[in-house]
């Protein structure tokens, strides 16, 4: 159900899910144990970002000086150009600047500098200086377009609805990056080939897998019950991940594997059971990434949630089971006028069971060990 909530927030375009604080600060301490240097004397920008509301600016204004930024942009949208602009209200950060004529339709620049206005020893939230930007705040304008070109690091929880135009916008400038999006991005025809040149790959993610985001007021009536919480007016989400082209350790640690036999003998969800091999591709079928033997070396499918493990020192991705044969690896494609649910299995691989018939499985990542084990 949460999978599917999600998938009709995109579909509607509820695009405002506010990233809690506990899950900013354990993907940045990834970034941070596998190099204490990662943000030093970096710009970094967050776009789509509001520290009216959101987490991002807050955290890093916390730890500017800890983490030694060079400077801290974020940008927000102008109420009139989402949704919740309906409930908007002038904040404290409206206080001084504020102009009535510019505050619905525009939206803000906020900019953080080692440079103490407030005259308190240190560099904080109470130093960050704003103004109106002269368009609404739409990442794809000239002015924001700008700062991101400005920015060594571009970190952000951007519009779902907008997820592949705003990664392609991100690798335009050739920046550094840490983003939030849906699980399945990987299997868009703009991610995916990304994310097999190690341009791009899952950050540390979210704690057990559960991501839980703040929701403007307008939106939290779209959510079923057991998704989202009156309680702490949250929403619960499964298939989220980060992002991004940051190093962590987590993405060098081998995964330990049981040989092919060792599987089918030992594998709780194989136990007796063969691998299969897939009648449209020169693969075999892997249905659990702790199942990939040690000892095969030709091509494998694998979940996508493979990704979570990916260590590119072990493996090599090489293509994807999804639609078109891009990579070359599909072996058949099947007659709609022969073979019944065609259309079905040329989306994805196809097994052959006991019976003759043909069965489609998920998606899934075609990989192989990069060394011999």
């Amino acid at each position: 159900m949460a999978n599917e909530n999600l998938s009709s927030a995109k579909a509607a375009k509820n695009d405002e899910f506010y990233t809690q604080w506990a899950d900013i600060e354990r993907e940045m301490s990834a970034y941070l144990e596998y190099n204490p240097d990662v943000f030093r004397d970096k710009t970094i920008l967050l776009p789509c970002d509001d520290p009216e509301w959101s987490n991002f600016t807050k955290f890093f204004t916390l730890h500017f000086e800890k983490f030694g930024l060079k400077k801290l942009i974020s940008t927000s949208y102008a109420p009139d150009s989402n949704r919740e602009g309906a409930y908007y209200k002038p904040t404290l950060f409206d206080a001084q600047q504020f102009d009535e004529s510019k505050d619905m339709a525009h939206g803000k620049l906020f900019i953080l500098e080692p440079k103490d206005i407030s005259g308190d020893g240190k560099i904080d939230l109470d130093d960050l200086q704003w103004e109106y930007l002269i368009s609404d705040g739409d990442f794809r304008s000239p002015e924001v377009t700008k700062l991101r070109d400005e920015a060594d690091i571009i970190i952000t929880n951007p519009p779902f609805s907008l997820f592949r135009e705003f990664v392609t916008w991100i690798m335009e400038g050739d920046k550094q990056f840490s983003v939030v999006g849906s699980g399945n991005a990987i299997t868009y025809k703009e991610i995916f080939p990304l994310i097999k040149q190690n341009k791009m790959w899952r950050g540390r993610g979210f704690k057990k897998g559960d991501a839980y985001f703040g929701v403007p007021e307008s939106t939290r009536s779209d959510y079923a019950a057991g998704v989202y919480d009156a309680s702490t007016q949250l929403v619960h989400f499964r298939n989220c991940a980060w992002y991004t082209n940051l190093d962590h350790g987590r993405r060098h640690e081998p995964l330990k594997l049981m040989t092919m036999e060792e599987n089918i003998k030992f594998h709780k969800g194989l136990r007796g059971h063969p691998f299969h091999r897939y009648d449209n591709y020169n693969a075999i079928e892997v249905p659990f990434t702790d199942a990939i033997p040690s000892d095969y070396t030709g091509a494998m499918g694998v979940p996508i949630s493979f990704l979570e493990k990916y260590n590119p020192d072990q493996f090599e991705i090489i293509g994807i089971t999804d639609r078109g044969n891009e990579y070359g690896l599909k072996t058949r494609e099947y007659d709609p006028k022969v073979t019944p649910k065609a259309s079905d299995l040329n989306r994805r691989a196809a097994i052959k069971l006991s019976d003759g018939s043909l069965s489609s499985t998920y998606a899934r990542l075609l990989i192989r060990w990069k060394v011999t084990q």
